[in-house]
């Protein structure tokens, strides 16, 4: 430790560039951009700006976007939805779109939001009643919803409704096709729902017109094969939108706003494209619907919608499309998760209003800390889906990876009043080290972290160089914006001994040191370096053409993805290529999906991608097919020649033996709990903690919440 007015100076190196630190308890940080410069605080004069949508007042440009959050029993209100939309209007939103909602008994999903019959209304009353009680000046919506083939037999105890009888890859069953009285039934339905939200004191209606669900069933060639005056023609497909967006209309009058979600692009071979979403977007316009809010795909697309995949508002050039064709505002949704995005789309004239949805789930403060210039005190959603996503694929409730009380604000209604003042050491700066030391901080103890490497972060730094993981590389910004800001004394390259803390005069000790990657004994020449995981994506080590990834995991395949997308064409390079037009799109199509790197996955297991989250694994598999990754499941790597890698691997007839060009091995076996400094401790120490994958190996989710879940209860 630099005794006190001595200055110790580290530099970080990252994919962003250089981040300067200049620590002299409290450190100082200084956010650059990836040109190096340092970045100035930008006003959001539009995004912050107010607009109306058919006389209703709308505080800012922000709209929280509905999320199938399956916190309702039987579609009742509890205290669990209320207090998670309560810290969102708290939190500086202009307009929440709560749901999605159920109309009837077909076509909803367990745990959603009802407004199918009349003794619904009290619930939600009291409901938009708390809401407007805590934030008077937001506004509330709710988003009613009908999934047709894509509900689940299961959940409804129904055979789902839809156009016709087309087998759903989301649900896996086929749905029954509705005669048209159960058309005009679930027109009646939705209107019906409408009145009923206006009754409950919602300040407006949006019609689920998106995402693959009954509306786009309809509008779809591929999922509407009717031969009645509800398909085959464009016009014959938009009967049904239309006729429930005009029954919506006329049951809530003219002065209620009603708008739609839709889909900008299915992204699905023979379905709605941009230019049919215009054409709908004016169709509705002339219907009777005040705004329009224009998303990706449906849950069948291969392409990813909002995982960190897409670019920050990826799909904003679809808004821009409906923005030109109509009259009313037009709100652009999915992955807008930075200010800074946000306010270009508007200045642009890309759309009206900008859609969060998880974002606010991450980060429930994220529009006034915008307003008030704390935008590196945002949480940034990073686009794993490992908390909502992934957890709604099995129906449980709605979280998020980087705010432990999401999902879980009734919880903390009542917070324990914080004991004596204790003097609390933690060891190790990765997440869970940092989160459990900002939460303790909040809580009004002293708080010290010792960090072992010369940086925050961790693992983390890891965690940000596969392809779409890139915003993890945001919650170390986090740390570091939220440290600085609470005074928080963090003391890098200090190795931490038993011996100095038990000397320290600790109240209490908590572990975080991590865990360390699980090496494997090859038999080699030596010729061929085998090195870690870690040692590629920091770029400590330059693997060369013909690489071999031992573990078929979820990190084996992220590294694998990784290094075989380095063979190929940059981003940068393909948009040059493009604009200078220097080759033929043949060429560039060839170039953008071969890589110059061989790369194989090696796995003991009969199929690779264990590991991933539900919903994840996908585009990194198909990366790997475009890419030409070579996989050899049932296999190990039995040595390490000269100059290959000889596997024995199960064939057909028994165990065979396999060699193929290699130059580099890659380790991706799985880690070790950091466990040696608790275990020393523990036995001589009272109040000593493990927390993170010093404890178990998990994910950053696990540690986040360990960490906030332990300090709440010093």
């Amino acid at each position: 430790m630099k005794e006190s007015g001595q200055r110790a100076l580290f530099y970080l190196a990252s994919l962003e560039g250089l981040l300067y630190i200049d620590y002299n308890y409290p450190f100082f940080y200084v956010g650059i951009d990836e040109m190096g410069r340092e970045k100035e605080q930008v006003e959001y004069k539009r995004l912050f700006s107010p607009i109306e949508i058919n006389g209703m007042a709308v505080k800012n440009r922000i709209v929280e976007a509905p999320i199938q959050l399956a916190y309702c029993k039987d579609g009742h209100v509890n205290e669990r939805i209320k207090q998670f939309y309560i810290e969102r209007a708290k939190g500086g939103v202009g307009l929440i779109i709560a749901g999605g909602c159920r109309i009837d008994d077909y076509g909803y999903s367990l745990d959603m939001m009802s407004l199918r019959a009349d003794d619904d209304i009290p619930g939600w009353r009291a409901f938009t009643d708390a809401v407007h009680g805590a934030a008077p000046d937001v506004k509330l919506a709710v988003q009613l919803y009908h999934a047709g083939r894509y509900a689940k037999q299961k959940n409804t105890g129904k055979e789902a409704w839809a156009p016709s009888a087309v087998f759903s890859n989301y649900t896996r069953e086929t749905p029954r096709a509705m005669t048209v009285a159960e058309i005009h039934e679930v027109e009646e339905k939705w209107a019906e729902a409408a009145v009923r939200a206006k009754k409950a004191g919602f300040d407006a209606v949006e019609i689920l017109g998106s995402a693959g669900y009954l509306i786009c069933q309809f509008l779809s060639p591929t999922t509407n094969l009717r031969e009645d005056e509800y398909g085959g023609s464009w016009e014959n497909r938009c009967r049904f939108p239309l006729a429930v967006i005009r029954r919506v209309r006329e049951a809530v009058g003219p002065d209620f706003p009603v708008t739609i979600r839709i889909t900008g692009n299915a992204f699905i071979p023979g379905a709605t494209d941009c230019s049919d979403a215009v054409r709908f977007a004016k169709a509705a316009e002339e219907a009777g619907v005040d705004a329009i809010n224009v998303t990706g795909g449906w849950h069948e697309s291969i392409v990813p919608q909002i995982t960190g995949d897409l670019p920050r508002s990826g799909f904003s050039y679809l808004a821009a499309a409906v923005k030109a064709a109509v009259h009313i505002p037009v709100m652009a949704s999915n992955r807008n998760n930075d200010p800074d995005v946000c306010e270009e789309v508007l200045a642009l004239g890309r759309a009206d209003m900008i859609c969060l949805g998880r974002p606010l789930l991450a980060d429930p403060e994220w529009p006034s800390k915008a307003a008030e210039g704390r935008q590196d005190e945002i949480r940034r959603c990073l686009g794993c889906n490992q908390g909502c996503l992934a957890r709604s694929f099995f129906g449980r409730p709605v979280e998020c990876l980087i705010n432990a009380r999401a999902g879980r604000e009734y919880l903390y209604q009542t917070p324990k009043a914080p004991g004596t003042r204790k003097k609390i050491l933690v060891v190790g700066a990765g997440p869970a080290g940092c989160e459990f030391a900002l939460e303790a901080d909040k809580r009004g103890h002293e708080v010290t972290i010792w960090e072992q490497s010369g940086r925050i972060g961790g693992q983390l730094h890891l965690a940000c160089a596969p392809i779409s993981k890139g915003e993890f590389r945001t919650l170390i910004d986090y740390y570091e914006a939220m440290l600085k800001k609470r005074a928080i004394r963090v003391e890098l390259s200090h190795t931490a001994v038993a011996e100095e803390i038990r000397s320290g005069g600790f109240d209490e000790v908590v572990i975080a040191a991590g865990a360390v990657p699980r090496a494997l004994p090859i038999k080699s020449t030596g010729k061929i370096p085998v090195v870690l995981s870690g040692q590629v994506l920091s770029r400590e080590v330059m693997p060369g053409k013909n690489v071999v990834v031992i573990g078929g995991g979820a990190v084996g395949c992220e590294v694998a993805q990784y290094l075989a997308d380095r063979g190929s064409l940059s981003a940068e390079l393909l948009k040059f290529l493009m604009k200078e037009r220097a080759e033929s799109i043949e060429t560039i199509t060839a170039l953008l999906n071969t890589s110059s790197r061989s790369v194989s996955i090696v796995e003991m297991a009969q199929k690779i991608g264990n590991g991933f989250d539900p919903g994840c694994a996908g585009p990194v598999l198909r990366d790997l097919k475009r890419l030409g990754v070579k996989k050899y499941t049932s296999s190990k790597v039995r040595e390490l020649t000269d100059t290959e890698a000889v596997l024995e691997t199960e064939g057909e007839s028994g165990p065979a033996e396999l060699r193929i060009p290699c130059d580099t091995v890659v380790v991706c076996v799985g880690s070790i709990c950091n466990r040696g400094l608790y275990e020393a401790l523990a036995g001589s120490m009272e109040h000593v903690h493990i927390i993170g994958d010093a404890e178990k190996i998990g994910k950053v989710m696990d540690a986040i919440r360990q960490a906030v879940d332990l300090a709440e209860a010093m």
